[in-house]
């Protein structure tokens, strides 16, 4: 049986400016899924965990907190833009023109705005990213740039893996 090698992401040169990534995985929000991210991130605003309350707003019902929004399509985006990323540099231009609800399956896509080598870090490139995200109806629901530092071929670090031994025979 021979053994190959999983998916290991991009590296600056496979970059190029126009490139579209869509995303492979979607995700189901979940009511539970807002209201620990509302907990952890101490956000004390009702309107992401209070039914009472949020039915007496125009929305009728919680709304998802929209920094579990940036942060689930951030990480949808893992996969395809920032698997061998040295840092994020930023997040720009967040627009939520849409409301998240439980219940409700969210997609993304990048489009690969710029690139160019680091001035400081010659073992790195910065890549700028728009990134949007839809629900399962195709609408919009955030949109965003990001500009992250990614290593080049050859200067990624190695990962540390465990490798199980093959069983013995007598």
């Amino acid at each position: 049986m021979a053994v190959k090698p999983g998916w290991t992401g991009r590296v600056y040169e496979d970059f190029e400016v126009g490139d579209v990534y869509e995303h492979p995985l979607g995700r189901t929000l979940l009511a539970a899924d807002n209201s620990w991210f509302t907990l952890l991130t101490q956000n004390t605003n009702p309107i992401h965990f209070d039914d009472a309350y949020s039915a007496q707003t125009e929305f009728k019902k919680p709304l998802i907190n929209s920094c579990l929004t940036l942060a689930l399509v951030t990480g949808q985006s893992v996969t395809d833009l920032s698997q061998n990323v040295m840092a994020n540099l930023g997040w720009d231009e967040v627009k939520l023109p849409h409301p998240v609800f439980a219940g409700d399956t969210i997609y993304s896509r990048s489009e690969i705005l710029e690139t160019r080598e680091s001035k400081s870090r010659p073992n790195v490139g910065i890549v700028r990213a728009k990134t949007t995200g839809f629900n399962q109806d195709g609408t919009v629901v955030i949109e965003f740039m990001r500009t992250f530092m990614v290593y080049r071929r050859g200067h990624v670090p190695a990962i540390a893996r465990v490798r199980p031994q093959p069983p013995k025979t007598k």
